[in-house]
């Protein structure tokens, strides 16, 4: 329930899926999205098990990320991989907009 382990579980989720979009189709987009969210989660993970500020913030502004790019898609085209992503999005928008909203 820790939520550093949650940010660093979506961080490979993400790094990972990037990765594996280049390795598939050679897309750029695919890879530099990916490692740029995952990025974003790993460093807002690190920060929260640190406890230091805007970590939350971080995980959240990932969330926020990722949701902007999947939505659309996942509306646009009924694919398995959007849908997913945007599942991913909203567990990282709810679990983190959680924990950010008790605090402040």
């Amino acid at each position: 329930d820790d939520p550093s382990t949650q940010a660093f579980l979506l961080a490979a989720l993400t790094a990972g899926g990037g990765i594996t979009g280049y390795a598939r189709s050679g897309s750029i987009p695919s890879i530099a999205a990916g490692l740029t969210v995952g990025a974003l989660y790993g460093l807002g993970g690190l920060r929260v098990r640190n406890r230091q500020s805007y970590g939350l913030e971080l995980a959240l502004a990932a969330s926020l990320l990722l949701a902007g790019s999947s939505v659309p898609r996942a509306i646009k085209t009924a694919k398995p991989l959007p849908i997913g992503l945007s599942v991913v999005a909203a567990f990282g928008l709810y679990r983190f907009g959680m924990l950010w909203r008790a605090q402040v």
